[in-house]
């Protein structure tokens, strides 16, 4: 055995498994678990019948297949083989089977006992890729019921292992040492310049990473193959240095040879996170990480994935890192201050938590139960939206049993709405499928679908020949595994609606190249392509912004073939609504499809009920008007208003309208007639008569002079007011009052020429103070009328002295 530090924990890592059929073995990068342990584990004998480790990527499958199969001086296929999608190196003799993780799920699904199989090994756990989780839940589940003989290994670098062995029962923690090289970390003096774009300044770090170290390969993390590409024609002018991308959408060929040292030059790999793990990439010396990491975003709300570019963790840092000190002592260039290193997360979020999660919802009904043992279990949000989508693709029952539609979708390697379009659409379905699962081919080339489809069968000038020979092998495999179609002849775009039936989109009404889509979100066309110019659209693939998506591939579909795939779920609804844009009660009849309006008629016949609680909601958006006799009523109300009293403020009178004032508002149908209406009597019939008589008693709306003419009463400030002749209150002696609380009248006296001279909220003290100020000013203006000494004795009057 090589001497590498996983060795020394072998004999350990045996006896655990032997007494307890389960363990973690915690061991750093470079350790050598991958290549020792499932070798080791073979030649113990414990295992007489295959050993299945499961790998996160294809390319780590293949590549720790290969290094064990060298190993032991044989070919792939022999005692050790991989299993990935679409490709298999086995035989009768394969021993240590390698597979990707989706593996695994199908072949416990189809056989949860795992026959033939004594142990199975989740490399790279803490990776915690969806698969990997959901996998090590089932696994664990048959152990239990059907296996407990079944071995259960989990394998991680940087994970927190501890809560994996207690979800394994306590499974016994054993830690390997790494055997790491020193690495030294150099961050940078100062936050990079902000005008610098990310791809240029990886770009000057990994210059400068060449100038300042003397030898070795140089990895670079970037977080995608557009930022690989960018950089990669940055640095396109270094003398001597071979460029070396890698990232898993690259052909298996190129890969490998972006793995093998460069003899006699020194090489620069441009790698994704792909290079985390796993992989051995023996001449690097040096580690230049850009901090940046891609991931998938599943929003719930939209129904819509998207990949996001964040920050990088601690732990994923710490593993680039390690690149570097595999074979000898190392530097470690960092695209950030130290100062920002607290700021990093510690771990970077379980795919379980982020992810789609309508392929786990389809795998969890074929299993026939949602509780498993997760490590993390999956969120109830998400996954109560990916069962609603099951159900609209008829997977699963109304009680959301999978159906036998929706087992044929779990056998397929697809997501299940693409699985749903291949088993509907049947074989000429398969190269949509395989164009849609793949990276864009005609990059920049607009929106429409068409165009992309065309170039698999007659690749243009500068389409990407390998995305475009990858989507003919799959649609090939695809097309195999489908034996026939329950809708034959389908254009593509209603292929695509099969797919997608909450991404149909109806342009909206007067806005160029914006739509409405099926599921209620908004999407945008972008460009001038003739998809921007469509009616119907199916969007295939969204940016995920939650506001309003940009449609980056879309196919034009009619009515007809829509209604052709779609008929069931299209159905006639009668609506009354408050159409907020035209300020008026609108009654249509409505062909809807999810939130499309496919077609719409009016209603001339609309119940008089629906008419008045559309108009209620548009009183509720254009708020209640007041005509100076309901405003009057209303401040009178809420003067006398007591405590069991129901609210007058808008808010409240609003809030219980529908008790109140439905039934005023029949053929009242716009803006106009809402505001026309006199709230008077609605606000009388909602005190009541007794009530109002309490009011009329303690607020009355009129105030009676002592001539015997009323007055009204002026509620709107904040005393009630009154205005008033002062010859008329000759003789009041006691402030009038009004309310619960007797508060004061606000009385304006006025002039013989009806303007004010005194406001008062006490008129026995202004006729013992003010008033003789008043008298000796008014006797002069107005001789003919009467201005007493004493006005407390004085009658009251409104008429002038005769003349002469």
């Amino acid at each position: 055995m090589s001497p590498l530090p996983v060795t020394a924990i072998l004999p350990d890592l045996r006896a655990a498994l032997a007494r307890a059929g389960r363990a973690v073995l915690q061991a750093p990068p470079g350790a050598g678990k991958t290549t020792l342990v499932p070798l080791d584990l073979l030649a113990s004998g414990l295992f007489p019948a295959r050993i299945l480790m499961l790998e996160p990527r294809r390319l780590a499958a293949r590549a720790a297949a290969a290094r064990m199969a060298e190993t032991l001086g044989e070919p792939l296929g022999q005692t050790v083989g991989y299993r990935i999608r679409g490709e298999a190196k086995v035989s009768a003799a394969t021993r240590i089977e390698v597979v990707t993780e989706g593996i695994l799920t199908r072949m416990i699904q189809a056989d949860p006992g795992l026959t033939g199989i004594s142990c199975v090994i989740f490399d790279e756990f803490h990776e915690r890729s969806l698969h990997a989780d959901l996998g090590l839940a089932l696994v664990l589940e048959a152990r239990a019921a059907l296996r407990p003989d079944l071995a259960v290994l989990v394998m991680s670098a940087t994970l927190d292992a501890a809560p994996v062995a207690a979800l394994m029962e306590n499974a016994p923690l054993i830690t390997a040492e790494g055997r790491a090289f020193p690495v030294e970390t150099r961050w940078l003096p100062r936050p990079p310049d902000p005008s610098l774009r990310f791809p240029a300044a990886v770009a000057g770090l990994v210059r400068q990473a060449l100038d300042e170290t003397p030898e070795g390969g140089v990895l670079v993390f970037l977080p995608g193959e557009g930022e690989i590409r960018r950089v990669e024609t940055l640095l396109g002018d270094l003398q001597g240095i071979a460029l070396r991308p890698l990232f898993g959408a690259m052909d298996f060929a190129r890969q490998r040879e972006a793995l093998a040292p460069i003899k006699g030059a020194r090489r620069v790999v441009l790698a994704t996170s792909i290079a985390e793990t796993s992989l051995t990439l023996p001449d690097i010396r040096v580690v230049v990480d850009g901090g940046r990491a891609r991931r998938a975003a599943f929003d719930p709300a939209s129904g819509m994935s998207r990949l996001i570019t964040t920050r990088v963790t601690r732990a994923e840092a710490e593993q680039r890192r390690g690149r570097a000190g595999r074979v000898a002592e190392g530097v470690c260039y960092r695209l950030w201050t130290k100062g920002e290193e607290g700021g990093l997360a510690a771990f970077p979020p379980p795919q379980i938590e982020t992810a789609d999660l309508a392929p786990l919802a389809l795998e969890l009904a074929e299993w026939g139960s949602d509780d498993l043992p997760f490590l993390t279990p999956p969120p109830a949000a998400p996954l109560a939206e990916a069962k609603v989508l099951l159900t609209a693709l008829g997977a699963l029952d109304a009680a959301g049993r999978i159906t036998a539609h929706g087992r044929a979708l779990a056998a397929l390697p697809l997501h299940p709405r693409l699985g749903h379009m291949l088993t509907v659409a049947g074989p000429g379905a398969a190269v949509l499928a395989a164009l849609t699962e793949e990276r864009d081919p005609l990059r920049g080339a607009g929106p429409d679908l068409t165009l992309r489809l065309k170039a698999v069968e007659r690749p243009p000038a500068g389409a990407d020949q390998a995305v475009i020979g990858r989507i003919r092998t799959e649609a090939k495999r695809l097309a195999r595994a489908v034996a026939g179609a329950r809708m034959p002849g389908l254009s593509l775009a209603q292929m695509a609606a099969l797919a997608y039936p909450d991404r149909i989109g109806l342009r909206r009404t007067g806005e160029a190249a914006r739509y409405l889509l099926s599921g209620g979100k908004g999407a945008v066309v972008p460009g001038d392509s003739a998809l921007a110019k469509a009616r119907l659209i199916v969007a295939t693939d969204l940016d995920g912004d939650p506001r309003e998506a940009s449609v980056r591939q879309g196919l034009e579909i009619t009515g007809e073939e829509l209604r052709e795939v779609h008929g069931a779920r299209i159905a006639w609804r009668e609506d009354v609504t408050w159409n907020r844009r035209e300020a008026r009660v609108q009654a249509l009849r409505r062909e809807m499809f999810g939130a499309l309006a496919l077609t719409e008629r009016p209603w001339p016949d609309a119940p008089p009920e629906a008419l008045a609680r559309a108009a209620l909601e548009g009183l509720r958006d254009i708020g209640l008007t007041w005509t100076p006799a309901a405003a009057r009523l209303r401040a009178r109300i809420a003067l006398a208003r007591g405590e069991d009293w129901p609210g007058v403020d808008d808010a409240s009178l609003l809030a219980g309208a529908e008790d109140w004032l439905l039934p005023h508002l029949a053929g009242r149908r716009s803006a106009a007639d809402l505001r026309a209406l006199d709230l008077s009597e609605p606000l009388k019939a909602l005190t009541g008569w007794q009530r109002m008589a309490e009011v009329d008693r303690l607020a009355p709306s009129h105030f009676t002079t002592p001539l015997g003419r009323a007055v009204p009463i002026d509620y709107e400030g904040d005393h009630p007011a009154i205005a008033v002749r002062l010859q008329e209150m000759f003789g009041v002696t006691r402030h009038p009052v009004v309310g619960a609380h007797r508060l004061p009248l606000r009385i304006t006296l006025l002039s013989p020429a009806q303007r004010p001279v005194q406001v008062t909220l006490d008129l026995p003290g202004f006729w013992a103070s003010s008033y003789a100020d008043v008298r000796k000013d008014m006797r002069g203006q107005y001789p003919r009328h009467p201005w007493p000494e004493d006005p407390r004795e004085a009658e009251p009057t409104l008429r002038a002295k005769p003349r002469g």
